[in-house]
């Protein structure tokens, strides 16, 4: 039983504990109890959300804001939140004793095996290609389910129908999807640059991690990013692959998607900002064929696309400057892709956060060739950071600035010498954690910072079933 794939049924008269108590761990405890109303739970969480969770009225929910090894391997199952990693020292000694740990994902998969699931991950541009995609399906009449790490659990609709389920994937879940048996109808991998190392270990298990997807779901179909090289070099022979970002499928040549030599979309117009969100569509179309719709002819509902919040998303102007707000910036490869947009204009670029290792060699060489009027350094990292940007920035004539927070970083940025008329643009590349709970939090502060109303730029269009 131990080694089956976990439905909520198996789970009965199990020692079950929930670890964790956001979005994902609420959605999962009502839906364990949706099933079984007489298992005893435990809970593990903060010392914070306890008054919480006892508010919730459940007898048989024990409520413990301490967890070490002992503790976990009291339970047989552990259904913990994508956040917290099974790597950590106290849940390696509780698994070397036979806990077994889950993910909610694992649940709503060994609950739906039935489900038309096509799955999106990648390091950068998973939200906006998993959305766009539910915006094309639906735009083609399908009854479509946005749902994943995207804003929705899965286990929020347990019970709900839909014809295909669009589902965002982070890291952090596509062992979950394995872990269900399940095979994905297709799964579309973006991209894979170094992300999440605390969490994950290292880069390599990261790696591995994220393509497990690929590797270890066996996707009937896999959707893959030609111009990845991890992607490229991968084999997977229980998989039909379908490739876009090269000649013989969907691609961009300029402005234009193309489908081998048959140009089928002008993307000047679309509300899709920079280059690497415009190649997300030549996956969402490759996808589309693949389950067998006229791409081409849906490829035009683009332009009703509503892009997500923190990605990007221009707020308006502020003290002769145009505030962009890409707080979902984590990597230093997003950092780039955002100069990249603007790069024809002055622009000041907030840059660190809460630091996890990563390499910022490429933004080095890439605003030591093209360089924006300025950086300026913020947070954890933001001393590492800046110490490897002083000779690029001698060198290419760029301001380097140094704060310690986000308001005295856009302070900053503000009084740089020529940004007049320019943009003021937050892309991070680093997480949040420490300073604000997520990137959303983040973002709103930046909203603020500018004069403009935090509530007006947090919403994201079309989550759940349409």
């Amino acid at each position: 039983m131990h080694a089956s794939p976990p439905d909520i049924a198996s789970l009965d008269g199990r020692r079950v504990g929930l670890w964790g108590w956001g979005r994902e761990g609420r959605a999962a405890w009502r839906a364990i109890r949706s099933r079984l109303p007489t298992l005893p739970l435990t809970l593990f969480c903060q010392p914070p959300e306890a008054g919480d969770a006892a508010g919730l009225g459940d007898p048989l929910l024990q409520v413990r804001t301490t967890v070490d090894a002992d503790t976990l391997a009291a339970c047989n199952i552990v259904v913990k939140s994508p956040g917290i990693s099974p790597y950590g020292e106290a849940a390696q000694a509780a698994a070397a004793r036979g806990t077994r740990f889950i993910g909610g994902t694992t649940l709503w998969f060994a609950e739906r095996g039935d489900a038309r699931t096509l799955c999106v991950t990648g390091t950068k541009g998973k939200s906006t290609t998993t959305a766009l995609l539910a915006h094309l399906l639906r735009a083609g009449g399908v009854r479509t389910a946005l749902a994943g790490n995207i804003g929705l659990p899965l286990l929020e609709l347990l019970d709900a129908q839909a014809d295909a389920w669009a589902i965002e994937l982070s890291s952090y879940q596509t062992r979950d999807v394995v872990a269900s048996g399940v095979r994905p109808q297709l799964a579309i991998v973006t991209n894979i640059f170094p992300e999440h190392l605390d969490w994950h270990g290292g880069e390599a298990r990261y790696v591995e991690d994220k393509l497990a997807l690929l590797t270890r779901a066996r996707p009937h179909v896999a959707v893959l990013n030609a111009a990845d090289p991890r992607l490229a070099a991968l084999q997977l022979p229980d998989s039909d692959v379908r490739w876009y970002g090269r000649a013989d499928g969907w691609h961009l040549r300029e402005d234009t998607v193309f489908r081998g030599d048959m140009a089928v979309l002008d993307t000047r117009d679309l509300p899709l900002p920079g280059r690497h969100n415009r190649g997300n569509l030549c996956a969402v179309l490759a996808a589309l064929e693949a389950c067998g719709h006229d791409a081409a002819a849906l490829a035009v509902h683009a332009r009703g696309f509503q892009p997500l919040p923190h990605r990007l998303q221009g707020l308006g102007r502020c003290g002769g400057l145009d505030w962009v707000n890409d707080s979902i910036s984590t990597t230093p490869h997003a950092s780039i892709a955002a100069l990249e947009l603007y790069r024809d204009r002055p622009v000041a670029i907030l840059v660190g956060g809460h630091d996890r290792g990563l390499d910022w060699t490429a933004f080095v060489a890439h605003v030591r060739t093209q360089p924006p009027r300025a950086v300026v350094t913020m947070g954890e990292n933001g001393p590492r950071i800046q110490a490897v940007l002083r000779a690029a920035a001698a060198d290419a004539g760029f301001v380097l600035g140094e704060a310690t927070d986000l308001e005295s970083a856009v302070a900053a940025a503000k009084g740089v010498p020529g940004i007049d008329g320019g943009v003021l643009l937050l892309s991070p590349g680093a997480p949040s954690f420490g300073a604000y709970r997520d990137y959303t939090e983040r973002g709103r502060h930046f909203a603020r910072l500018g004069g403009f109303d935090p509530d007006a730029i947090t919403a994201i269009a079309g989550l759940g079933i349409a």
